[in-house]
């Protein structure tokens, strides 16, 4: 059974006037199908909310963008974008706020592990978005975009919360695709220093980009030690450009 829906509203800092908007974002087709016993009836699933909160989430994120970082181009804007907009972002959301306990499903979709399935819970998310825009209009909405997905840790990213800007979710990505705008040499990372106890490593990685652009920087992983590497190239990068 569905978790009571005004756990959701806290958790969404939104106390909706028509709950029932609220509970149509959570009904998938699953359940809705199953309820209609294949009778033709009106929509009753989250299809339709969903498609509007993809366009809703869409635009309050390029809004926001282009309003934090007034000197990035297009190009760079259209990638934090990406990275913001995506699937492996928008499931880290869904998860934190649980989501998958407060889903109608149907019976097969039930027993197939649907409340922990990725394209479920991320669908679900944007039609709770769409939702809470018919019920409180546009301002709700950026509030709630902007504390739990523009400010949110990357949900595939360690360390992320603190330490790896949250409108980017990948610095490796991000400074890949500057130097190619640039027309410079692809970045190249090497592992230049472990130190530690082999439970307990610390690792030192080393990006370069050309001649011009290198840095060194440390991580308990090399992963975290090459993101940190490839932030330090490219922000240095963007606060270069003419």
């Amino acid at each position: 059974m569905p978790a009571n829906l005004a756990s959701l509203e806290l958790k969404l800092c939104h106390k909706f006037s028509d709950s029932e908007v609220l509970r149509r974002a959570l009904i998938h087709s699953s359940h809705a199908h199953e309820a209609r016993a294949g009778r033709v009836a009106p929509l009753d699933d989250n299809e339709q909310l969903e498609f509007l909160g993809d366009s809703i989430l869409g635009f309050l994120i390029a809004e926001a963008l282009v309003r934090r970082f007034p000197g990035h181009r297009e190009g760079e804007l259209s990638r934090l974008k990406a990275h913001l907009v995506s699937a492996a972002h928008l499931h880290g959301v869904a998860r934190r706020l649980d989501l998958g306990s407060y889903l109608e499903l149907g019976r097969s979709e039930e027993m197939s592990g649907g409340r922990a399935k990725k394209t479920l819970l991320v669908d679900a998310l944007e039609a709770v978005i769409a939702a809470m825009y018919f019920d409180g209009g546009i301002e709700p909405v950026r509030c709630f975009v902007a504390a739990h997905i523009l400010d949110a840790p990357f949900e595939g990213d360690e360390e992320s919360g603190t330490d790896i800007h949250p409108a980017i979710t990948n610095y490796k990505s991000a400074l890949q695709e500057l130097a190619q705008s640039r027309k410079l040499p692809q970045p190249r990372y090497a592992i230049v220093h472990e130190r530690g106890p082999e439970h307990s490593k610390v690792f030192t990685v080393e990006v370069r980009v050309g001649r011009e652009w290198a840095a060194q920087a440390e991580g308990r992983t090399k992963k975290v030690a090459a993101q940190r590497a490839a932030r330090n190239v490219y922000e240095r990068m963007l606060a270069d450009s003419p």
